[in-house]
């Protein structure tokens, strides 16, 4: 039982890392994984996040087998 945690752009350069597993537990939500992946880094408001390609909140409750994808905020001009 696992869940499969992406992140893009800056945060996969903070990170140090694109992808990793982590073990599903009864419970979870996105900012759950971000808790347990992040290193005591607070999940900011302007990060996106998503899980199975759907955009949802840092509350949305997370699934056996779901992919969850962080991505930072991004500028233009």
């Amino acid at each position: 039982m696992a869940v499969i945690v992406k992140y893009f752009a800056a945060l996969r350069e903070e990170l140090g890392r694109s992808e990793e597993r982590i073990e599903h537990h009864d419970g979870l939500t996105v900012v759950s994984v971000w808790e347990q992946v992040a290193g005591g880094r607070v999940l900011e408001e302007s990060v996106l996040t998503a899980v199975n390609l759907d955009y949802v909140g840092a509350d949305y409750p997370v699934a056996d087998g779901d992919e969850v994808a962080f991505f930072p905020p991004v500028t233009g001009g």
